[in-house]
């Protein structure tokens, strides 16, 4: 009867060789590790010296900083008319500027009602202006064009989501950094314990577009 064979890695990966099976469960013991096998498929089998509970630990943990530094693409809408004023205009610039920021795409509406529906030329320039005015941050992804009463365009920021998250959670370290080491100030940035990095992870998922009120 022909004895199991297995090829045995160490627990520092270097190759042990072929050795009987026996052999690999004395070694596991005399380790204080175990013996597990990674590729059934080959012959002879390939195991492996490992403290298995440390090893799955681990790639749990992998997996978990997998899932909290992957995005997804989300779409902000922002609604504007075309004759909206100075202070209307630069709140909602200021809306755009925090979504670009976050690597999040924007999708621009110009509401026209009544008589302005003749005036399409209105919503064109106001969505170039806008265009413009961001360009630092993001592109024009879709170009305006018309639906029904509407014009749309779509802005797609520079910045990948993943950037904007790791640029977000840097950010936040440097302010507890800063609060630690100045503690009278911490009082004064109570609006803080909500970051711009847990911001972007609550909002890095897929869901349905924002919409603000409109001008």
């Amino acid at each position: 009867m022909r004895v199991p064979e297995v090829r045995l890695v160490g627990p520092s990966g270097e190759q042990v060789g072929i050795v009987p099976l026996a052999k690999a469960l004395e070694l596991a013991q005399e380790y204080d590790l175990d013996l597990v096998e990674v590729a059934a498929t080959a012959r002879p089998p390939v195991c492996k010296l490992m403290d298995y509970g440390k090893f799955k630990y681990e790639s749990a943990m992998k997996a978990r900083e997998a899932r909290k530094n992957q995005a997804h693409t989300v779409i902000k809408e922002m609604k504007l008319r075309p004759k909206i004023d100075p202070h209307d205009y630069d709140t909602k610039k200021g809306h755009v500027v925090r979504f670009l920021k976050q690597g999040d795409k924007v999708k621009i509406t110009i509401m026209f009602r009544g008589r302005e529906q003749s005036r399409p030329e209105l919503g064109y320039r106001l969505l170039q202006r806008l265009a413009s005015d961001v360009e630092d941050l993001g592109f024009v992804e879709s170009n305006p064009k018309q639906d029904g009463r509407n014009m749309i365009m779509v802005l797609g920021p520079h910045k990948k989501k993943t950037e904007a998250m790791a640029e977000a959670r840097e950010a936040q370290a440097a302010r507890k950094a800063e609060a630690k080491a100045n503690p009278g100030k911490s009082q004064n940035h109570a609006g803080d314990d909500i970051s711009d990095g847990e911001v972007a992870e609550t909002e890095a998922v897929e869901a349905p577009a924002e919409a603000p009120a409109e001008a």
